[in-house]
């Protein structure tokens, strides 16, 4: 009982600190205190919204990634944490996390590697996720707008959704295969793999009646061919 009272503690004044220090990038929802998963059918909702005004098609490519915990790589989390600006004994409890000591009276053993990791039920679950993936979500951003790719993102828990418009599908779905392409690469850099079956491809439009669809093919990045969903 005392433990997750410390847990719990811990997680919210970490998550008080790196929210204070515009951390966790603004894409980020769910799994955060006042951030919830509503909002991000609140959100997607007003993309398309604006879209329409603007005679334009929303489309959206969604994955989720796999085995987020037992995955993740704890001496690049401990990088983190240190680049946020955390109190060093922070930093080197987490650091220590899958490691411990044996005390007898006077005897202290040697420190050994033990195979530990954050549960997803843990207190502390949710904001080491949301710092994990707020590093990811700057460097995707950023190398978006390098390459011109006009994608916005939306992350909750350990699911991703990638947004564009345009007034062609094509269009989209071109920009979509080459952001979620990125988005691969970069996941496997963070120790990281994406459940292929569940990515999905939607299209927003306001047009009426039956219409042509394009097909995004993603058998190239080891993904489904892709039938989009209609909406």
């Amino acid at each position: 009982m005392l433990g997750k009272l410390i847990k719990k503690v811990i997680s919210d004044r970490i998550q008080f600190y790196v929210v204070a220090n515009n951390f966790i990038h603004y894409s980020q929802l769910g799994s955060l205190k006042f951030k919830f998963t509503m909002d991000v059918g609140i959100t997607l909702t007003h993309f398309i919204c604006m879209g329409w005004v603007k005679n334009m098609s929303t489309s959206t490519l969604t994955f989720d990634i796999s085995q987020f915990f037992p995955s993740f790589n704890h001496c690049l989390l401990s990088l983190i944490l240190k680049k946020v600006g955390l109190d060093l004994l922070v930093v080197q409890f987490f650091s220590s996390y899958r490691s411990t000591q044996y005390v007898w009276n006077c005897f202290s053993s040697y420190f050994v590697d033990v195979n530990v990791r954050v549960g997803q039920g843990s207190a502390l679950s949710p904001i080491l996720l949301a710092l994990y993936l707020a590093l990811f979500l700057h460097i995707l951003e950023k190398c978006l707008i390098n390459l011109n790719l006009q994608i916005s993102l939306l992350s909750f828990v350990d699911s991703g959704l990638l947004i564009t418009q345009s007034k062609s599908f094509k269009s989209s779905n071109v920009r979509l295969f080459y952001s979620y392409n990125i988005a691969l690469n970069l996941l496997t850099k963070f120790g990281l793999q994406v459940k292929y079956s569940k990515t999905k491809v939607f299209h927003f439009s306001k047009l009426r009646g039956v219409f042509n669809l394009s097909s995004l093919d993603l058998t190239p990045l080891d993904g489904p061919s892709s039938s989009p969903k209609d909406s």
